[in-house]
């Protein structure tokens, strides 16, 4: 078997051998079943089990209360910037949106069309009690930036914690709905996990076709039609290896590790720059770039023979991108900072 590669790629998530072995063998027999994961109903005990551990892990690592509940809905992250306006946005209602990066702005031109947007453009402004709602996204993938701490929001606070949900420690008490594309640090592309709080949910004033209504899911168990069983499946797995390495509070100091790691290389060697902010630095995603930025081509061929995939930074931005997700290994980050000092030294 060829070595496994070290995956900084800032798209689908690295997941733990075991988590990927678990999942094949599910896919040749679940459970001495007689069928595929991809063959059982989404309406047997079986998956209805399933259903239930990984809501039960969900709630049991974010520490989610029972006022809340645990929707997991298909589309991405890309859908909830639709329907959270389609819910939420009333006629004559403003919804506040922070623009801090690429995909804040996805979800703002998404609002646009369901209502009136306030754009924003500073973590500290105050948004009016009388707010539909104040959106706000937790790390910025694209440009290696993160939230450190929430604004305590009048209006109800809406966050999209695609890319460091489960990396570290939350109060979900803080949000009125959370929402979060499985492929970053929860499992392999196809769910999106939503967790909102049931008294949000029971203010939908709007007409909403089913399919879009978070009310619909919340009264169906997630289940209004077939669900990603497969995704859901692999996350519970994945949820489960997170919580045998001792939970988010385990996962987050790894994780502050592997970043302070990578950054003081970044810091220390005169080839390399940051592009973030010290204060808005990422423990996610480090982005970065080569002083000579005609070495970059160069530097990215050097590490891909050493086994480093998924460097390359988003099209529009260039440089690095190194993607820290929870299961990439310490390792991993430790042979990029070998290769960044050797290629100094060449």
């Amino acid at each position: 078997m060829p070595s496994k590669k070290h995956n900084f790629g800032a798209g689908p998530c690295v997941l733990a051998p075991s988590v990927i072995h678990d999942s094949a063998t599910a896919v040749k027999e679940l459970d001495e079943s007689g069928l595929s994961i991809l063959e059982i109903s989404h309406r047997s005990p079986e998956f209805s089990n399933i259903m239930l551990q990984t809501e039960n892990l969900v709630r049991e690592l974010l520490n989610v209360p029972d006022t809340y509940s645990v929707l997991f809905l298909q589309g991405g992250a890309s859908m909830q910037f639709a329907m959270i306006p389609m819910n939420f946005l009333q006629e004559g209602q403003t919804a506040y949106y922070l623009d801090k990066g690429f995909f804040g702005r996805k979800a703002i031109a998404e609002a646009k069309v369901s209502g009136n947007i306030d754009v924003v453009y500073n973590y500290n402004t105050l948004v009016p009690k009388t707010a539909a709602y104040f959106h706000i996204t937790s790390n910025n993938t694209i440009e290696g930036t993160q939230m450190s701490t929430f604004p305590k929001s009048m209006a109800p606070l809406v966050c999209d914690m695609s890319s460091d949900i489960f990396s570290r420690v939350i109060d979900v008490h803080d949000f009125d709905l959370i929402y979060a594309g499985a492929q970053k640090n929860m499992g392999p592309a196809g769910m999106t996990l939503v967790i909102a709080k049931n008294s949000f949910l029971d203010s939908i004033k709007n007409k909403v076709h089913a399919i879009l209504d978070y009310r619909v899911y919340r009264e169906n168990g997630s289940m209004y039609n077939t669900p990603p069983v497969f995704a859901i499946y692999s996350a519970m797995l994945n949820l489960r290896w997170l919580k045998s390495r001792g939970g988010v509070k385990f996962i987050q100091l790894e994780n502050l590790a592997k970043a302070q790691l990578l950054y003081d290389e970044i810091d220390r060697n005169p080839l390399f720059f940051g592009l973030a902010e010290k204060q808005e630095r990422s423990i996610m995603n480090v982005t970065f770039k080569m002083i000579d930025q005609e070495q970059e081509a160069d530097f990215l061929k050097f590490v891909n023979e050493r086994g480093i995939v998924g460097l390359a930074g988003y099209r529009t931005v260039g440089g690095f991108r190194a993607s820290l997700y929870n299961a990439l290994p310490y390792a991993s980050v430790e042979l990029l900072v070998q290769c960044m000092r050797e290629y100094g030294n060449n």
